[in-house]
């Protein structure tokens, strides 16, 4: 028995659809009115022709999907509708699409009949509803002074050089020179634009970091959930995560990683081995029918074998390499040298996204609980399993680096190139060290007073860092002394803050009196006199 399809739009578009549809063979029967349904459609397919405001369609979905559930619903949009991804995503529609061809519109009405959901909308930031348009006439700049003038030339040429020399690393030049001669180059850059801003620019600037790179013009955020299940998630998800590890891997999160130091191709084995691990977990949490509390618990008690195999599967078991005159098996040395058990204090609680992925449990999102199924959930989840995936990934890279220090023959199997040199993997190893001091010491405590979470994720081929704001103040009380003395500094700053502006500018306002009432009265004086002087002797004369 053919399914029916329900179709909202315009007589032309609708025929179009109509049409689409029925040359399906018996799969689909097109209805183009309510009138002429037998009994609840199976789907209802609304296309959207002309611009509408974000309220007021939502208030029409919603009306739609009351009206004829549980039949889900499929809104389908123009080209440059103008709505801000934000908005698309809280839209109650199970399937969203932007301007789909006939393949693409065909496969997600076969998997909205078949329970998922479907989510794919261009990220672009084109004016229109939703959205401030730019203005159409002239834009008249206001005057700049000096500073101003040089600040924004001098921003201007540093950022065009750093997209220039990052398009060239793009993928990376297989010539090591050229590649060494790139990177000092983009290092020299980034210093002399932080120079610079903190020479002319304002105090809240002075460090930031380098304008990111610019991405790709209309990147697609597609999410296919072929069930709404914890299986159909996880796959969604594993999906995703999988695609992001296809590429290069830059590292574009402004810290430095161990996981450089691998070649590409381990780097990708290692990413997808945890990936892989992750999974045979969750199977082990679907078949032990123990309750929800202890999923944390058993997750950090089994993260010490979950590394072991990850790291097995990094190395052929079967490898031997040559150390110190006889041949030894690299996975299990690396294993045995390694220190597998240490945590990451800044992995967030593993609970929630625990229970999403295994049992569909609505998940905290900004504020409010959502289905396990929402493209929000699923947008945070992968966040979170990201964050985990390449913190955990940087943690086995390090022990890597370790063991390779006190075996040479193990760099060329599993580092990049320029690492072979014992300078090299030293002075990464050091660089490592210091980050993860000043991190622990000054930046934790920061953030931690600050309630910001870090998190990496996978996007466009690259490694990048994104911000989460969360109450941490059971991690905050748990610092020692000397950590607890950074926000003890912030506090006081923000405490005296007040007071101080309002010494300076009492003392501003003085210095300015003494200026114009007191020395320049005075000058004033001086030259009336003088000049009342060279009046009297020119009379004379």
């Amino acid at each position: 028995m053919s399914s029916q399809l329900l179709l909202f739009a315009e007589p032309l578009l609708r025929d179009g659809l109509a049409r689409l549809l029925t040359a399906q063979g018996d799969l689909y029967s097109a209805v183009e009115s309510p009138q002429q349904l037998k009994g609840l459609p199976q789907l209802v397919i609304w296309q959207v022709n002309s611009p509408i405001n974000p309220p007021v369609l939502a208030q029409e979905l919603q009306s739609l999907h009351e009206r004829w559930r549980p039949a889900p619903l499929l809104l389908l949009l123009p080209t440059g509708h103008g709505l801000d991804n934000e908005i698309l995503l809280q839209l109650p529609a199970a399937g969203v699409l932007e301007a789909p061809n006939p393949q693409e519109l065909l496969e997600a009405v076969a998997t909205l009949l078949a329970g998922g959901r479907v989510l794919a909308v261009a990220m672009g930031e084109a004016p229109g509803i939703g959205r401030p348009s730019p203005p159409s006439g002239p834009i008249t700049s206001p005057t700049l002074g000096l500073g101003q003038w040089l600040l924004i030339s001098g921003l201007q040429q540093i950022d065009a050089d750093i997209d220039a020399i990052r398009r060239l690393l793009m993928p990376p030049p297989t010539n090591l020179v050229q590649l060494l001669v790139l990177q000092g180059r983009l290092r020299e850059l980034v210093v002399a634009r932080q120079l610079l801003l903190l020479l002319w620019g304002p105090t809240s600037v002075a460090w930031s970091s380098p304008a990111p790179t610019p991405q790709p013009s209309q990147p697609v955020l597609a999410i296919t959930l072929q069930q709404r299940s914890a299986d159909g998630i996880w796959r969604a998800i594993r999906e995703r995560l999988e695609a992001g590890t296809e590429g290069g891997l830059n590292n574009y999160s402004g810290q430095l990683l161990a996981l450089e130091g691998l070649s590409g191709e381990r780097r990708r084995d290692l990413l997808r081995a945890l990936l892989h691990q992750v999974d045979e977990l969750r199977q082990r949490f679907l078949a032990d029918p123990a309750p929800l509390q202890p999923l944390q618990e058993r997750w950090e008690r089994w993260q010490p074998e979950l590394r072991q195999q990850a790291l097995r599967s990094l190395v052929n078991p079967y490898v031997q390499l040559p150390r110190e005159g006889s041949l030894e098996p690299v996975a299990d040395s690396l294993i045995r040298t390694s220190d597998l058990v240490s945590r990451d204090p800044e992995l967030p609680d593993a609970q929630a996204m625990l229970a999403s992925l295994v049992r569909a449990q609505p998940l905290l999102v900004d504020g409010q609980l959502l289905a396990a199924d929402e493209p929000r959930a699923v947008l945070h989840l992968e966040l979170l399993l990201a964050n985990w995936l390449v913190r955990t990934a940087d943690l086995v890279s390090a022990e890597v680096l370790a063991s390779c220090g006190s075996w040479p023959e193990l760099r060329r199997y599993l580092l990049q190139p320029d690492l072979l040199a014992t300078r090299n993997l030293e002075r990464l190893r050091n660089q490592l060290n210091a980050q993860q001091r000043w991190s622990s010491w000054v930046l934790r405590p920061i953030n931690l007073y600050e309630s910001r979470r870090q998190l990496f994720c996978l996007r466009d081929g690259a490694i990048r860092c994104q911000e989460l704001t969360e109450p941490r103040d059971g991690e905050l009380r748990q610092l020692c002394w000397l950590q607890q003395l950074v926000t003890l500094s912030l506090e006081t700053r923000d405490a005296l803050a007040p007071q101080v502006q309002g010494l300076l500018k009492g003392l501003g306002d003085l210095v300015v009196l003494l200026l114009t009432r007191v020395l320049g009265r005075a000058i004033g004086l001086v030259g009336r006199g003088i000049a009342q002087g060279m009046g009297r002797s020119l009379s004379r004369s």
